[in-house]
């Protein structure tokens, strides 16, 4: 299968570490120009570095906080000034604190919106000039707390269900301009997050992480944990030029883990 990526420029959102770093990896690999970016420039030249060993595609890092909408338009700025347009862009931040309704306060869910929301509405707008001129891609990296929520984590409950709704609306109304729009919801992955939510999973309960993850790992069909390069296989293959008839669609990889149909 041609996947028609070299070339191509995207644009991936907090991809220093974790799923963002291995959906870079693999845009690379198929011959893209990738910009990535997080709020840690050393480590973004040591991932720099990496991979552009890695593949024909070309790498480029610009650090910014997509919390703040004045470095996001810089951001894309950079990525045009280094690749000279934007043809995908991957929404992608880190998960919010975990806690329950009682326990958070206003600065909380504050915090929350503007990291896992507004943030993707802000680098979709920046982006957009592009992207109707000649078609995109637009992936939003989500949870599958959009199919089945995560108890204590009620912050990302509510804020990732929002970018499904974003995300689908998003894709009928620029349908007209070739740019299609997708969620994809990672389930149990091996990243530092999945492992830090383990440990406190496992401080809450009194138990140990490694029973922690193993529970959860007899709740996986496939009886294990994800790793981040199956995940971006997924996503590479939808920004792809090998997938041209899926948009408004929120994909779950997750190993079978959620159960509702």
């Amino acid at each position: 299968m041609e996947l028609k990526l070299n070339g191509k420029v995207a644009l991936v959102a907090a991809s220093s570490q974790g799923l963002g770093r291995a959906i870079a990896e693999q845009l690379v690999r198929e011959g893209a120009y990738v910009m990535i970016t997080s709020r840690q420039e050393e480590k973004l030249q040591q991932v720099k570095e990496e991979l552009e060993r890695l593949g024909t595609g070309r790498v480029a890092y610009h650090r910014a906080d997509i919390m703040n909408y004045d470095e996001i338009k810089s951001l894309v700025q950079a990525t045009r000034e280094a690749f000279g347009k934007i043809d995908i862009l991957i929404n992608n931040a880190g998960g919010p604190p975990g806690g329950t309704f009682e326990q958070l306060k206003d600065e909380q869910w504050q915090q929350a919106f503007e990291l896992n929301l507004l943030s993707y509405i802000r680098l979709i707008r920046e982006v957009l000039p592009d992207m109707k001129q000649e078609g995109g891609r637009i992936i939003n990296v989500a949870s599958s707390s959009v199919k089945q929520p995560i108890p204590g984590l009620i912050l990302s409950n509510t804020f990732r269900l929002g970018v499904v709704g974003l995300a689908k609306t998003l894709s009928m109304e620029l349908a007209p301009y070739n740019i299609l729009v997708n969620t994809v919801a990672p389930g149990r992955i091996a990243t530092d997050r999945v492992a830090h939510l383990d440990e406190m999973n496992a401080e809450r309960r009194g138990i140990s992480k490694e029973e922690v993850e193993a529970k959860a790992k007899q709740a996986i069909p496939l009886q294990r944990y994800g790793d981040p390069e199956e995940f971006a296989k997924v996503v590479t293959f939808l920004v792809s030029g090998a997938s041209t008839y899926i948009t408004g669609s929120t994909l779950l990889v997750d190993g079978g883990m959620v159960t509702s149909v």
